[in-house]
């Protein structure tokens, strides 16, 4: 896990090795280990690096492979490389290290850009093939690890990092806020699909896909990867029984994958049943004393800010190495600059706190963590899949359980000029008519996993981790379970309230207090009913000068939130003032 950066002059100039020094440097935190720079002809790659797998120099990056006349600048784990390797070794490759990056560049060598439908991993890379003068980009399936790029066609150059902050670096970046990705933010629960970001100038490389340059700045995009969910035909010669043991093995694949480290691995236990489920199959499978994390908070106005109670059984349960960390309101309140600033873009979800503070404490202790983000979005766990199974209109369905407002509710909002047309419901009607997802539910799925994931809970796990150089794995997002649970029908996803294939699968394995209990959710009630300090400083940053100038947020709508901020409350239990809050905070942190 790592942070990659760089840069490309299609006018075949080399490029400003000072520009990808200074994004590199803004790196920094998700590489603590290790600094690196490369230029060959005109493009120049920057690497921070994480070490996870072979802790020798000889992994250092930008990995310059000589032999093949590559260059790799790579962000992830290839969980498989060992086996791809060993293939590599039958084409006749030689290994000078024992690392992942190097089985990239062999891949890439062999098999092109199809080598990434060999990895099963998390992954963002960028390659230079010095002879051809090429340069391509690549994400991995799900968008675990993000890539952000400028493609400046005017100057004919490009740019690309793991981070949107560290594009900031690049002199002349196009700052003006994107119309569209406003309405996606305010609209659709702060998601912005890809390839827009915040800022028009700024774009992020979609999941699933390779682009490739050629010497002269000729572009072309291939998607890799998608998810069809079966209409069922071929599967009906599955029995429930028969589904389930299919499940069941591919989920502790995944978990097992995920282990591959040359360091200690724990667990983020939240004491919810994805967590209690890795944990639970760890232990089964021969781990010992394994380090598991959990976080709590201050109740406020009766909202319960903590979980400990489950995570205590499942760290008894399985005798793990468990540690609780309890944060108080006026502590979330001194950090809160310091979480925003470790947004690749604006994320209002409250948890981002909550991972941005307790990856600084885990990370004291190891160096990689699995946790359970996904479960949900893949084995329907949300309260708006089961109305989904019978509904006249899947679109209006998921508007009304998952959009903040509705179009007509952003007049109130938006200062003229700022409204334009109702681009989210069109983006997830687009979506939802594309073939493949044969029933509403399945629709709503595949859109939560191939868009809302990567831009909701996966990039907050990634952000907020990295902040403080600590590697997060997802094995929920094994693109191969992915791909066995979208054969799995809706009935057994949605039953005992949802996620009940993997209820099912969870009581052979862990206590079934933790399962047989209200679904939870990573709180932090002081972000959801702003108050005191956090609710004065709210509202200096929103009616303050830069905020005014900016005018994209009527001011009477703000003073109507700050007047009452208890009573504005979206679909999903976020509070608007702060969704409205952080999106200055974080322009006015990056300097936008």
């Amino acid at each position: 896990m790592c942070g990659i950066s760089g840069a490309v002059d299609f006018s075949g100039v080399p490029p400003s090795i000072a520009t990808v020094e200074a994004m590199t440097q803004r790196l920094a935190a998700r590489g603590p280990d290790g600094f690196g720079l490369s230029c060959h002809q005109h493009v120049a790659f920057g690497h921070r690096r994480l070490k996870i797998i072979d802790l020798s120099d000889r992994s250092r990056q930008p990995l310059v492979d000589s032999e093949l006349g590559l260059v790799v600048a790579f962000n992830g784990c290839i969980y498989n490389y060992r086996e791809l390797r060993q293939e590599l070794e039958g084409h006749g490759h030689r290994f000078f290290s024992q690392g992942d990056t190097e089985v990239i560049a062999k891949a890439w060598k062999t098999w092109g850009r199809d080598c990434v439908s060999r990895f099963n991993g998390m992954f963002a890379f960028a390659v230079h093939d010095i002879e051809t003068g090429t340069v391509a980009l690549a994400r991995d399936r799900l968008g675990i690890k993000p890539l952000y790029v400028i493609d400046d066609s005017a100057r004919r150059r490009l740019y690309f990092a793991s981070t949107l902050p560290a594009l900031l670096a690049v002199d002349d970046v196009d700052t003006s806020i994107d119309p569209v990705a406003l309405h996606h933010y305010l609209s659709f629960h702060a998601v912005v699909p890809p390839p827009r970001t915040i800022l028009s100038g700024v774009r992020k490389v979609p999941p699933a896909t390779v682009i490739e340059y050629t010497r002269d700045g000729r572009r072309s995009e291939h998607r890799y990867w998608s998810l069809e969910f079966a209409d069922a035909v071929a599967d009906r010669l599955l029995t429930d029984e028969e589904l389930i043991s299919l499940t069941e093995e591919s989920l502790r694949r995944a978990v097992q994958r995920r282990m591959v480290a040359d360091v200690p691995v724990g667990v983020l236990l939240s004491g919810g049943l994805d967590s209690s489920l890795i944990v639970g199959m760890l232990a089964e499978s021969g781990q010992r004393h394994l380090h598991t994390f959990s976080i709590g908070f201050e109740d406020v106005r009766g909202e319960r800010g903590n979980e400990f109670e489950y995570s205590d059984i499942v760290a008894r349960h399985f005798d793990t190495t468990h540690t609780r960390l309890h944060i108080d309101s006026s502590q979330i309140l001194d950090r809160l600059p310091e979480a925003i600033a470790a947004m690749s873009e604006p994320m209002v979800s409250h948890d981002s706190v909550a991972f941005f503070l307790l990856a600084e404490q885990v990370k004291k202790q190891v160096n990689v963590v699995q946790s359970g983000q996904g479960a949900d979005e893949i084995f329907a766990g949300y309260h708006w899949y089961p109305p989904m199974m019978k509904c006249d209109s899947a679109l209006d369905a998921y508007r009304q359980a998952f959009f903040d407002r509705d179009h007509a509710g952003l007049e109130e909002i938006l200062e003229a000029g700022w409204l334009g047309e109702d681009y989210s419901s069109a983006f997830v009607a687009d979506h939802f008519a594309a073939d493949g997802a044969p029933a509403a539910i399945d629709k709503a799925l595949r859109l939560d996993i191939q868009i809302m994931l990567a831009d909701d809970p996966v990039k907050r796990v990634d952000n907020m981790t990295m902040a403080s150089g600590l590697e997060a794995r997802v094995p929920f997002l094994d693109h191969e379970l992915v791909e066995v649970a979208a054969r799995v029908p809706p009935r057994m996803k949605i039953a005992e309230g949802g996620k009940g294939i993997l209820k099912t699968i969870a009581r052979k394995v862990v206590p079934h207090a933790v399962i047989d209990r209200p679904k939870g959710y990573f709180p932090v009630p002081a972000l959801k009913y702003i108050e005191g300090d956090l609710l004065e400083q709210v509202g200096d940053v929103l009616t303050g000068r830069r905020a005014r100038e900016r005018g994209i947020v009527q001011q009477a709508y703000v003073e109507k939130l700050l007047a009452a901020p208890h009573d504005h409350i979206t679909t999903l239990g976020g509070s608007k003032l702060w969704q409205l809050g952080l999106l200055e905070m974080w322009l006015q942190t990056n300097g936008v």
